[in-house]
């Protein structure tokens, strides 16, 4: 059984509330009896992109669990890349400007980690470069190992306004990227600030709730610019869980800070 646990959106911004909330759910992970596979964190990480939020993010993203994070619409590539992932030089292949993508090979899975941030927007894109990137990993890997392909931006509506008109764009490059490869597993997002699930090119799409707040369905009664979330939801987290049989099982823990 292979367990990854997922959080999104944490938006450090200097002050206390999203690093409190930040904290307990590394804490929560940390604490657990079961020694993880991987710990995602899918995307903005800092509210403003700045050197200072990336310096606190390296001390609360901190786990004994193998750990990948990725940027989102409010990250800052160069900030990101040089605070955070500690990429001190600027070469080809790791310049500010060009995407973040990585991959975590762990044992009987590979997390394939996409770049979907625009710099200085808040859609989100895959740049061909990544798609490529992505392309040879998933080409590379041995067609019985379940690549789990994850990003900041959902590549599909939500039926949630506020969020879909800045989801991914250019998903179809992405969906015939799918056809070629069986063992691409699922996609796993933020950037929604809400726990959901549904598809995307025939395969599960699953999104992690938000750490710093939770988004309020169009059904739930209020509107405005200003009552988009809700502040007073505790923070969440997702457990996606490799079966031995293959079968991908969500789960979805909220985290109460107990101190």
């Amino acid at each position: 059984m292979i367990v990854i646990a997922h959080l999104s959106d944490v938006h450090l911004d200097g002050e206390r509330r999203a690093a409190d909330r930040t904290r307990a759910v590394m804490e929560y992970l940390d604490g657990l009896p079961h020694d993880l596979e991987a710990v995602l964190v899918s995307g903005d990480i800092a509210d403003h992109g700045e050197d200072a939020e990336y310096e606190e993010a390296a001390k609360l993203l901190r786990s004994r669990h193998p750990l990948i994070v990725c940027p989102g619409n409010h990250d800052e590539r160069g900030a990101f890349r040089r605070v955070l992932l500690g990429e001190e030089k600027e070469g080809e292949e790791t310049g500010p400007a060009l995407p973040v993508d990585q991959v975590l090979r762990g044992d009987g899975f590979v997390l394939a980690v996409c770049d979907s941030s625009v710099p200085g927007a808040h859609h989100g894109f895959l740049e061909e470069s990544t798609l490529a990137r992505l392309d040879r990993v998933l080409t590379d890997t041995p067609r019985d190992t379940p690549v789990l392909v994850a990003f900041h931006h959902p590549p599909a509506a939500l039926h949630t306004p506020y969020v879909d008109e800045i989801r991914q764009f250019g998903e179809d490059r992405l969906a015939a990227l799918v056809e070629r490869h069986p063992h691409l597993t699922a996609f796993l997002c933020g950037h929604a600030h809400t726990a959901a699930a549904t598809t995307f090119a025939g395969r599960p799409l699953l999104v992690a709730p938000g750490v710093v707040s939770t988004l309020r369905l169009p059904w739930e009664g209020r509107s405005g610019a200003s009552e988009h979330m809700h502040l007073d939801e505790p923070p969440a987290v997702a457990f996606h869980v490799l079966g031995d049989d293959g079968r991908l099982t969500t789960h979805y823990r909220v985290v109460v800070d107990r101190r």
